[in-house]
C-alpha cells in the first residue's frame, strides 16, 4: 500500500464500510448506511473515495441508476508501516489506520465472547497467549512468516482445487483470524 492508497482509507468510517464489504459481500450506499447507522449520502460519498483508491468497485449488471452495488476488490495489500513512520505527510493518517484495526480486531474479539455458539464451534476457536517468548527481530520476523504461511496454506485448501468446493464446504464458516505479535519492554527498560 502506497502513501496515496493509506491516506484514502484511513477513515473509520471507509474503514468500516471496506471491512463490511470484505467479509459479507456486496451491498449497496442504502444497505450499508442502514447497517452503519449512518446517512446514505454520507456512505456514498465515502464509497466513491474508496472506489477512487481502488479498494472497492461497482458491481456491473446489478442495481439500477439510483441503486449501485459495490464490492470489495480482492488483492493482497500488505502494509509495511516502516514505510510511514518517518513521513510526516502519513504519520497521521497511519496512526488513524492502526488504531481503527486495532479497534476493529477488538471489537470482533469480544463480539465472539459474547455470542451464542454450538460446542463444536465454540471449542475450535482461540484467545491464545504466549507471554513467555523471548526473541531476536530475526527470530520474531521468522515466526511471523511461518505464521502467515500456514492461513495462506489452508486459504488455499479451503478454496478446493477449482473443480468446485472444497470437502466440506458446506459446513465451513467465516473465520478470522487475528495474529499480534510484538516485543514489549523490559521492566527496567520503561
Amino acid at each position: 500500500m502506497d502513501a496515496r492508497s493509506l491516506r484514502g482509507l484511513a477513515h473509520p468510517l471507509r474503514m468500516r464500510i471496506l471491512d463490511l464489504l470484505a467479509l459479507d459481500g456486496p451491498d449497496t450506499a442504502t444497505g450499508l448506511g442502514r447497517r452503519l447507522g449512518e446517512n446514505t449520502g454520507t456512505v456514498s460519498w465515502h464509497l466513491r473515495h474508496l472506489a477512487d483508491h481502488g479498494f472497492i468497485e461497482e458491481e456491473t449488471g446489478r442495481g439500477t441508476r439510483r441503486e449501485r452495488w459495490w464490492r470489495a476488490v480482492r488483492v493482497a495489500r500488505r502494509l509495511d508501516t516502516n514505510d510511514f513512520r518517518d513521513d510526516p505527510d502519513s504519520r497521521g493518517a497511519l496512526a488513524v489506520y492502526l488504531h481503527e484495526t486495532v479497534h476493529r480486531d477488538f471489537g470482533q474479539v469480544t463480539t465472539y465472547l459474547a455470542e451464542d455458539w454450538a460446542a463444536e464451534w465454540r471449542d475450535a476457536g482461540t484467545l491464545s497467549r504466549w507471554p513467555d517468548l523471548r526473541l531476536t527481530p530475526d527470530q520474531l520476523a521468522a515466526l511471523n512468516a511461518e505464521l502467515e504461511a500456514v492461513v495462506v496454506r489452508h486459504r488455499a485448501a479451503a478454496a478446493g482445487d477449482g473443480d468446485g468446493a472444497a470437502p466440506g464446504a458446506e459446513e465451513a464458516r467465516p473465520v478470522i483470524v487475528q495474529l499480534q505479535s510484538f516485543p514489549r519492554k523490559e521492566r527496567d527498560e520503561r
